[in-house]
């Protein structure tokens, strides 16, 4: 079965340079979805499921490190490289601070976005490869072999138990967004997914009670965050 094309998700309001970086990128195999105003910008990025956003700063309407950061309540994980050609350090660290993984001023050679891309990803993939092991407050969390051990105690995880509680583990403390949640595991987020689950989030949190400083908080029409107290 072949490999499905890593989806990227680019903001470009330059018509004739985000037609050929578009075209760039797709003949390096990439699937790109592109929108050139940042007004539609996060629309979109609800709509589907990206690996990785590019997007520029100077966009009309709404600029990219506002995107950013609306991205980021959407998806606390998704990788964000900026493209502009503000060059200040003020400006560089303001990118960071929204939340992206790498900055490229204008004019740049696209070989080393590419490289850049690649290598973002890489790490990506090696973290989320090589993490089967979580400790939750006194619960150890095996996400391959989908066990929650505490002492003697083990519970064996449904996989889709075992999905939700691992995207809480790696974000501890984190909102992780309904609609964020749903698209990654289950690959819709229509009403019927949504109750499915709530259900598997009441089993989690009946498992993680036996611990009084674990709790999946249910922010309201947001998301969900997996709460752990020092005392």
């Amino acid at each position: 079965m072949s490999q499905k094309p890593v989806k990227i998700f680019l903001v470009e309001d330059d018509l004739s340079f985000g037609s050929v970086l578009k075209s760039y990128l797709e003949i390096n195999d990439f699937s790109v979805e592109w929108v050139d105003d940042g007004k539609y910008a996060v629309e979109h990025f609800r709509k589907g499921i990206f690996d990785i956003c590019i997007l520029d700063v100077m966009l009309p309407h709404v600029d990219g490190f506002t995107i950013a950061n609306e991205i980021r309540q959407i998806n606390i994980v998704v990788p964000i490289i900026f493209l502009t050609a503000k060059k200040m350090k003020d400006d560089v660290l303001k990118g960071y601070d929204a939340g992206g993984d790498d900055y490229i001023t204008k004019p740049f050679d696209t070989d080393i976005l590419l490289a850049k891309i690649r290598a973002i990803l890489s790490r990506r993939d090696f973290q989320n490869g090589t993490k089967d092991i979580y400790e939750i407050g006194k619960f150890i969390f095996n996400s391959k072999l989908r066990t929650l051990t505490s002492g003697d105690d083990e519970k064996k995880l449904s996989p889709k138990e075992a999905q939700l509680l691992e995207l809480l583990a790696v974000n501890p403390n984190a909102l992780i967004s309904r609609e964020m949640a749903l698209k990654k595991i289950w690959g819709n987020d229509d009403y019927f997914t949504a109750r499915s689950m709530d259900v598997y989030i009441t089993k989690l949190r009946k498992y993680l009670s036996e611990d009084p400083h674990l709790n999946i908080k249910n922010i309201h029409g947001a998301g969900f965050q997996l709460v752990i107290s020092e005392d």
